[in-house]
C-alpha cells in the first residue's frame, strides 16, 4: 500500500451503481482522509446518498473501485465491509421500537477492527439526555434523541469512519447545535466523517472539504477555505 493510499480512510474510484436497470452513479471519485469531515452537497435525487448505500454494498451491481483504509471493498458483502471499520447512520435511523433505549445501545456488536468503541458511560457523557431516557422505549424518544441514538449506536461498535446521511432533517435548532458539536467532539477525537446534508447552514462550518453531486455525478469539490468564493456556483447549483 502506497503512503497516498494509507493516508486515506475512503478512496472512491470510477464508481458506478444501479438500482435496477436504472443507471444512478456515474464514473464517482471522491476521497477523504483519515481525521476529515467531508459534505456531499446536492438536490434530492443527485445520488448522495446512494453513494453512501453503494460503499456500504447496499445499492444494486457496482463497477469501479471502493477503498476502506486500502482494503478494495466492491467485491464485499455488506457484513464484511462494516467490520472494514463503517458506521453507517441512514436517514430512516432504525431505532427498534421495542428495546429501550439501552438496549439499543448495547445492540450492535463490537466490529473486528481491533478499535474499541466508546464506553456507555463515554456515550453518556456526550448524550446526556439518552443517559436521562436510557429507560424509555426507544420509539418513545423525540426525533433529536432517536438521532442521537443512531449515532451513539454505532460509535459502540468501534466504527471510526461515519458515514451520516441528513442527520439533521426536520429537527429543532437548537438539536441541530447539539449535534454540531456531537461532530466537533468526534473530530477531535479523530473519527473520519462523510455527511449527506441539505442543510447548508449545518454542514458549511463542520466539513473539511466539500463535494457537489448532479444527477450522480460529483461537477465540483473544493475545500472550506474556497467556500466564500464558491457560494454564487453553490447558489447557481443548490438553491442556498
Amino acid at each position: 500500500m502506497t503512503k497516498a493510499a494509507a493516508a486515506n480512510a475512503l478512496e472512491i474510484s470510477k464508481l458506478h451503481t444501479w438500482y435496477g436497470e436504472s443507471h444512478i452513479l456515474h464514473d464517482v471519485n471522491l476521497s477523504v482522509k483519515q481525521g476529515e469531515v467531508v459534505t456531499l452537497l446536492g438536490r434530492n435525487g443527485a445520488g448522495r446518498t446512494t453513494t453512501l448505500r453503494a460503499i456500504m454494498g447496499l445499492t444494486g451491481a457496482r463497477k469501479g473501485s471502493i477503498k476502506v483504509n486500502g482494503i478494495e471493498a466492491i467485491g464485499l458483502p455488506t457484513h464484511q465491509i462494516a467490520h472494514l471499520g463503517i458506521g453507517y447512520c441512514p436517514e430512516e435511523r432504525g431505532i427498534f421500537s421495542s428495546l429501550s433505549t439501552e438496549e439499543n445501545l448495547l445492540l450492535p456488536p463490537q466490529l473486528a477492527t481491533g478499535e474499541k468503541g466508546m464506553s456507555i458511560e463515554e456515550i453518556y457523557a456526550m448524550f446526556p439526555n439518552l443517559e436521562e431516557r436510557k429507560h424509555s422505549q426507544g420509539t418513545r424518544l423525540s426525533g433529536g434523541e432517536q438521532q442521537m441514538l443512531a449515532v451513539a449506536r454505532i460509535l459502540r461498535t468501534g466504527a471510526r469512519l461515519l458515514l451520516l446521511d441528513e442527520i439533521s432533517e426536520g429537527l429543532a435548532p437548537v438539536i441541530v447545535q447539539g449535534l454540531a458539536r456531537m461532530i466537533n467532539t468526534l473530530k477531535s477525537k479523530g473519527y473520519t466523517i462523510v455527511m449527506v446534508e441539505q442543510n447548508f447552514r449545518f454542514a458549511a462550518p463542520l466539513a473539511d472539504r466539500f463535494y457537489v453531486m448532479e444527477h450522480g455525478q460529483i461537477v465540483e469539490t473544493f475545500s472550506a477555505s474556497e467556500l466564500t468564493a464558491k457560494m454564487p456556483l453553490l447558489t447557481e447549483l443548490l438553491g442556498v
